[in-house]
């Protein structure tokens, strides 16, 4: 600005410089702000209803613990009865010698019916001739020992090899002795296929996870060094249509919890397919309607799911499915830049999501400890105490 030549006061060059310095700290704020640090503060005013507790005892039949000892399994039940969280289904159990150990610690423990585990896949000899039989002979020792279903990690298909670089594919018919082990014993197989599809995409400004691979770049899937996704997606339905007769809870969703129309296909294609609820929540928060529809029409087929314990994280769950909540954050702000909304599920349906799809499949499960649902006389009724 030119002078005027007219002396200025000391008072008003300093009030000048100070809003220069102000105007400088502002600037530098706003050009350092990253995505994350973005977090404005909501003025939309609508009633409000967290939800710290699930309307129905329920059964996680996702998760994993590991490393558990007498006192963390003793706190950890402690958030589950706070929760209202009856039993933990453990995916993290692995095999033989130390699947055993897990299941006697839980067995020994003052709360026995608090968790239970399902068995996984041991592959290291998997280049010896008669994998196939061996898996399922091995499988079928750990469910006499007190498995109650399998877990299938989402190696097969994306990781596991052969010693000549060959993939494994996930339905490959090496491993047909294990999924009709699983169906002569009537044990579900919960299989985890893939990862989200925007993960085999281009990581560029169109990719809605962007952040997430940003923040995470080892969940990229570039291809080259990956299978497709879709061609995942179709190794899996075909092992679903080849065994049939095996009950097979696809993990997440299938994810296919951002194309609804898809997976109700799916599972209209294939009655022995369930699906269960871990990690996407984001996915069906953003679609409230689209969902609550789902979950009316397909609320024998879906089951509880959380995937990693976090007792903080369980809530927000039970809003989703229990409210008619507008507008509310997600608890990871890197899986979902965007609200989350209410699904206000009907009762039965949150009984046969929370509980009742898991105790048919899961007939190990103790139904006494569950208020009864519609056409069950064996689950406990009004007078126990979970149905309070």
């Amino acid at each position: 600005m030119r002078s005027s030549g007219i002396p200025q006061p000391k008072f008003f060059r300093l009030a000048i410089a100070a809003a220069g310095a102000l105007l400088a700290v502002a600037s530098a704020i706003a050009q350092d702000l990253s995505i994350r640090e973005y977090k404005p503060k909501s003025t939309l005013v609508v009633p409000e209803h967290p939800t710290p507790r699930a309307k129905y005892p329920v059964i996680d039949i996702h998760n994993h613990l590991q490393n558990l000892t007498i006192e963390s399994w003793k706190r950890v039940v402690q958030e589950m009865d706070e929760l209202n969280l009856r039993v933990l289904v453990n995916l993290s159990g692995g095999t033989g010698e130390a699947l055993a150990e897990r299941i006697a610690f839980i067995k020994q423990s003052d709360t026995p019916d608090r968790m239970v585990f399902f068995a996984t896949l041991d592959f290291n000899d998997l280049d010896s001739p008669g994998y196939g039989r061996r898996a399922a002979a091995r499988l079928e020792r750990d469910l006499d020992a007190g498995a109650k279903g399998l877990k299938i990690f989402k190696n097969l298909g994306l990781t596991v090899r052969r010693s000549n670089g060959e993939r494994v594919t996930v339905d490959d018919p090496e491993l047909s002795p294990v999924w009709e082990l699983c169906a002569q014993r009537g044990v579900p197989v919960l299989i985890h296929t893939g990862e989200p599809a925007p993960f085999f995409d281009p990581v560029d400004p169109r990719n809605e996870r962007w952040l997430e691979l940003q923040i995470h770049p080892g969940r990229r899937r570039p291809p080259g060094q990956f299978p497709s996704f879709e061609t995942l997606v179709a190794e899996r339905n075909r092992l679903f249509a080849r065994h049939a007769k095996t009950t097979f809870i696809a993990a997440h969703m299938g994810f296919h919890a951002n194309d609804l129309g898809r997976l109700g296909r799916l599972l209209d294609e294939r009655p022995n397919v369930y699906v269960e609820t871990g990690a996407i929540l984001a996915e069906l928060g953003r679609q409230p309607r689209s969902a609550r529809s789902f979950f009316v029409k397909y609320q024998d087929r879906i089951l509880f799911g959380k995937d990693a314990y976090r007792a903080a994280e369980y809530p927000y769950f039970w809003r989703v499915f229990e409210t008619a909540d507008e507008y509310f954050d997600y608890y990871r702000d890197y899986h979902a830049f965007w609200k989350l909304y209410g699904l206000d599920l009907p009762d039965n349906v949150l009984r046969s999501v929370y509980f009742g799809n898991a105790l048919k499949l899961v007939s190990a499960l103790d139904r006494r400890a569950f208020p009864a649902t519609d056409g069950d006389a064996t689950a406990a009724g009004p007078g126990s105490v979970l149905a309070k």
